[in-house]
């Protein structure tokens, strides 16, 4: 049974954050390393982007592993079970396969047996996308606890001799756990937009319907990204403002309310024109871009668990997240802290006890998987040996 079963929650129930984790593969790719793969240099990439370093993902390292550690991370916080999940959504552009979604992947993993799940796109605005949907089914009443992630392995689509795009991306996933609550605060509202007719500024152009894999666009490198920047500039300084007073204005909040905004975290030039056309200091704009370059829908929530963990974000806060992204799409939502901090460490048995349930459910999908082969292999025999009793009788 899917969490549509689960028991209703009151309409009008405001989704709170309770729980966040975020995780990296252990690579790092400084500047001075990319130097030595296409023609740059550390001074290059800094001053046009503000990006010293990123994480690469290694061997065995994938989009649902990155999330995993992430979503396991983000239910420790909030001290919750996997099977108390209804919903599992995981915004990406780099699924680990185009079905079936790395959501449903996640799902098994985690042992969330009564979730639902499913992947959304929506380029770097596909965080707060998947916030967006998931703090609306809270309100309607359908869902108690989502699970919200924004995982990416951008440096398996990303061409490594076009300087332009390799220096921009990084791997990197976070998430978090979302709570009915009828308590104040929580989610306020939220903004969502898109403009399809931009779609070639921000585009993986083959593997689709449209450009199936091919020998031929394999050697014209078209599965890698494919980004004209400056339009993509333009555009970020224009519509990030403007998301962002859209969404304060629906909550019925200025600018001058907003404790942190998190962004998506792009380019730092971008970031500094936001700054600049909202009015305020760059300091009340979080920005983690020099470690992890643009992480895509990862991006948002790993900066909001490092401003967290920075003690950046205290109770009551107005946080403010905004971003843009392939589609073209954009999004900006604002919230109201509301959970004390810091959260209380879990205790070291309930950390075996996690480990140890997490170990279960991989043997259990094995033992799923395996006696679903066994089971087709006997329903095959039972079919042959059935059309050859059928085919005696008519002899």
């Amino acid at each position: 049974m899917n969490g549509l079963a689960t028991e209703k929650v009151a309409n009008g129930s405001r989704a709170h954050i309770v729980g966040w984790g975020m995780a990296v593969p252990e690579r790092v790719l400084d500047n001075h390393g990319l130097s030595a793969l296409v023609d740059t240099s550390d001074e290059w990439i800094r001053q046009r982007t503000g990006i010293v370093e990123r994480h690469i993902a290694g061997d065995g390292e994938t989009t649902l592993s990155l999330s995993l550690r992430a979503a396991q991370s983000a239910l420790e916080v909030a001290n919750l079970d996997p099977a108390q999940l209804d919903l599992v959504v995981v915004a990406t552009v780099t699924p680990d396969y185009a079905f079936p979604a790395t959501a449903c992947l996640l799902q098994d993993a985690l042992g969330a047996e009564h979730a639902a799940a499913f992947d959304l796109s929506a380029g770097c605005s596909g965080f707060v996308y998947g916030l967006s949907v998931a703090a609306d089914l809270i309100a309607a009443g359908n869902y108690r606890h989502c699970l919200v992630v924004g995982a990416e392995t951008l440096s398996r689509i990303t061409d490594w001799s076009d300087r332009n795009t390799c220096v921009l991306f990084g791997d990197g996933a976070g998430a978090v756990i979302l709570e009915a609550n009828g308590a104040s605060g929580g989610i306020l509202s939220s903004v969502l937009g898109a403009d399809g007719s931009g779609k070639d500024l921000l585009i993986l152009p083959a593997g689709g319907s449209a450009q199936p894999a091919s020998a031929e666009t394999v050697q014209a490198r078209q599965h890698t990204v494919q980004m004209d920047g400056r339009q993509v500039f333009r555009f970020a300084t224009r519509i990030m403002p403007d998301a962002s007073r859209q969404v304060l204005s629906q909550a019925g909040l200025a600018v001058e309310d907003v404790s942190l905004i998190i962004p998506h975290q792009a380019n730092d030039r971008i970031l500094q024109s936001a700054a600049r056309s909202l009015g305020i200091e760059e300091t009340r704009i979080y920005s983690n871009l020099s470690r992890y370059g643009n992480t895509s829908s990862a991006s948002i929530p790993m900066a909001l668990c490092e401003a967290i963990e920075q003690d950046l974000v205290k109770r009551d806060d107005i946080l403010l997240l905004t971003g843009f992204g392939a589609g073209l799409t954009w999004a900006a939502m604002v919230l109201r802290w509301s959970l004390p901090l810091p959260v209380p460490v879990p205790p070291r048995r309930m950390t075996f006890w996690r480990n140890l349930r997490y170990r279960w459910v991989q043997l259990r999908s094995r033992w799923r998987r395996f006696w679903r082969r066994v089971d087709a292999h006997l329903f095959q025999i039972l079919y042959d040996a059935e059309g050859r009793r059928k085919r005696g009788k008519g002899d």
